[in-house]
């Protein structure tokens, strides 16, 4: 998959995984590994980008007698949700007409 494909898909991915609850790291990598890779040396920088644009915001709670940093969506993160899924609906159309000039 192209690196640049496959970047903006994973940041949609961890601003979808946000959508039901706050969330911390271990966590989003675990709900989001089934569908794409990703470890923590990814997801990190992906989260300080995605909080430095307002899609996302932090907060800390303790967790059995330590501060654990939880992650939580905004409005910009749930728009840029919503123009991800309208771009690639652009997407499906360029796809079917492609598999469609191959036959």
């Amino acid at each position: 998959m192209d690196v640049q494909l496959k970047k903006g898909i994973v940041e949609v991915c961890v601003l979808a995984s946000l959508r039901r609850e706050p969330s911390y790291g271990y966590k989003i990598i675990s709900d989001i590994s089934e569908l794409i890779e990703i470890s923590e040396s990814t997801l990190y920088p992906i989260l300080r980008r995605l909080e430095a644009q307002d899609m996302l915001r932090t907060f800390s709670r303790d967790f059995n007698g330590r501060t654990r940093k939880y992650y939580e969506i905004t409005r910009l993160g749930e728009k840029r949700i919503r123009e991800f899924m309208d771009e690639w609906k652009d997407m499906e159309r360029v796809y079917d007409f492609i598999r469609r000039k191959g036959r």
